[in-house]
């Protein structure tokens, strides 16, 4: 028996199988609700629930927790009758094409103690069309997938960029540390993920990230550079020490190129010569915003720091609408989990 699912304001319909999530349903059928980590923690495919029952047949999702009674996670509710979604559809993202491609590593670069940054060149005569924020998965061997950020912008697109963090005792992320070597042949699907600049809109932009979560923030920055993005736009990025601050000199640079960027480094254990700010990266931005109602907010990190996040900023007026993020995890060996950013 099939469910049929109508999205609002959209009007597109579309059927589920009692074996598949709404998501599923939705990308098999072309139609592109947003979505992020596909586990039920970051909470950016939440959509209303106007009519009909869901079901999650595991566990209750954690981005439900503190949401009001309506809200749905498609990417992990399975549907028990036909169902009408009020959810914000990405057309954007559902005309770029997903491909699984071979992949070579042409270079790497270690950018400080845990992050290497790895440089991808597709076979010749492929290209890899993406939005700025999208993320792709290496398929290793076993089957097992990893999945990572794409760190450039699609400008530049001659080669992939990515930022991998080492993780203790993670067997891909040391191999990629330890044993890689540069001219391997990789395998990947992408892009992948709706965490993409919308520029639909003249708000002021607020980006927080933690740790790599900088990575698909760097690419959304190089694309506003690239199209002469006038709106304000901030960067808080939170990491535990100086030395965490990878690839430094690039704010400072965006800085330089952008009237309108502002940098905000924020360290939760910050070093004895430390001047700048610390504490709590989400705790930072709202110290400095009274209210966000009128910001578009784009997170990207540890699902601690996302959730604790998305919270503080609805308290002070976000719209949950116009919050949009991309919650990091660790992967399991399980090859039923198809993104976790960044991955061991």
């Amino acid at each position: 028996m099939t469910h049929t699912i109508r999205t609002m304001p959209a009007d597109h319909q579309f059927v589920a199988t009692p074996d598949e999530t709404v998501l599923d349903a939705a990308l098999r059928q072309g139609i592109t609700l947003p979505y992020g980590c596909r586990n039920g923690r970051c909470g950016s495919c939440a959509a209303s629930l106007r009519q009909g029952r869901v079901h999650y047949p595991n566990t209750q999702p954690e981005a439900l927790e503190g949401q009001p009674p309506e809200t749905c996670l498609p990417c992990l509710a399975v549907a028990e009758t036909d169902l009408v979604l009020e959810v914000r559809e990405l057309s954007s993202v559902a005309f770029i094409e997903v491909k699984t491609l071979p992949c070579r590593l042409v270079r790497k670069e270690q950018l400080n103690h845990d992050v290497m940054r790895l440089f991808l060149k597709l076979p010749e005569q492929q290209r890899l069309a993406f939005l700025a924020g999208q993320y792709l998965e290496f398929i290793l061997r076993d089957g097992r997938r990893r999945a990572f950020s794409i760190a450039n912008a699609p400008h530049a697109d001659a080669e992939l960029e990515l930022h991998v963090r080492q993780v203790p005792g993670g067997s891909f992320t040391t191999e990629i540390f330890e044993a890689l070597p540069e001219k391997s042949i990789l395998r990947f699907q992408g892009p992948l993920g709706t965490f993409v600049l919308r520029e639909d809109t003249e708000r002021p932009i607020i980006m927080m990230g933690g740790g790599t979560g900088f990575a698909p923030l760097k690419g959304m920055i190089e694309h506003a550079l690239h199209r002469g993005l006038t709106r304000p736009l901030t960067l808080y990025w939170g990491v535990r020490a100086r030395h965490d601050l990878y690839l430094p000199e690039l704010p400072e640079q965006w800085s330089r190129q952008l009237a309108n960027f502002h940098f905000v480094p924020v360290l939760s254990q910050p070093d004895s010569d430390w001047r700048g700010r610390t504490g709590l990266v989400h705790s930072a931005v709202v110290a400095d915003h009274p209210s966000l109602a009128d910001h578009d907010l784009y997170l990207s990190g540890p699902p601690a720091m996302v959730a604790a996040g998305r919270a503080a900023f609805v308290a002070i007026g976000a719209d949950r609408e116009r919050i949009f993020s991309d919650a990091f995890e660790y992967a399991t060996d399980s090859p039923a989990r198809p993104h976790s950013t960044p991955a061991p």
